[in-house]
């Protein structure tokens, strides 16, 4: 059984984070430049929400407001669920599944110590699965 630590070992634990207080737009266009979907809003180490493109698309461009004017803060998911390093993947899916979110801040000893996207669960689940049918099919073939 995986578990988050170990997806975070091939990973890495970057986090991307960005100011309450910055643009919208910003925060746009520092998720373009690195190619990810949501950023972490912090201040020093404290984690005050989570601002994905779903959080613009619904909450800005629907509403007719600029992202140039709008701060994060604003916009911003202030209830962000926490994964524990020591968790299963099965269980950070049924919590994306069942809260309906793409992103899981990890912690561990209450610190925060990397994100998991939804695309980092899927692969894991994948190479997992692949694992298993490589190891039935070398038995089965009696190829070891």
């Amino acid at each position: 059984m995986q578990l988050v630590k170990h997806i975070l070992e091939k990973k890495g634990n970057q986090v991307y984070s960005i100011s309450p207080d910055q643009t919208v737009f910003e925060a746009l266009n520092f998720m373009s430049e690195k190619g990810i979907g949501a950023l972490l809003v912090m201040e020093s180490d404290k984690v005050l929400g989570i601002m994905s493109e779903r959080d613009y698309a619904r909450k800005v461009i629907l509403h007719g407001k600029s992202s140039k004017e709008l701060k994060v803060g604003e916009i911003m998911s202030e209830n962000v669920l926490c994964v524990d390093i020591n968790n299963s993947i099965d269980e950070c899916m049924a919590v994306m599944n069942s809260k309906r979110v793409r992103h899981l801040p990890v912690v561990e000893n209450g610190k925060l110590t990397g994100i998991l996207s939804i695309g980092d669960i899927v692969n894991a689940v994948i190479e997992d699965k692949e694992f298993t049918i490589n190891q039935l099919t070398n038995y089965i073939t009696g190829n070891r």
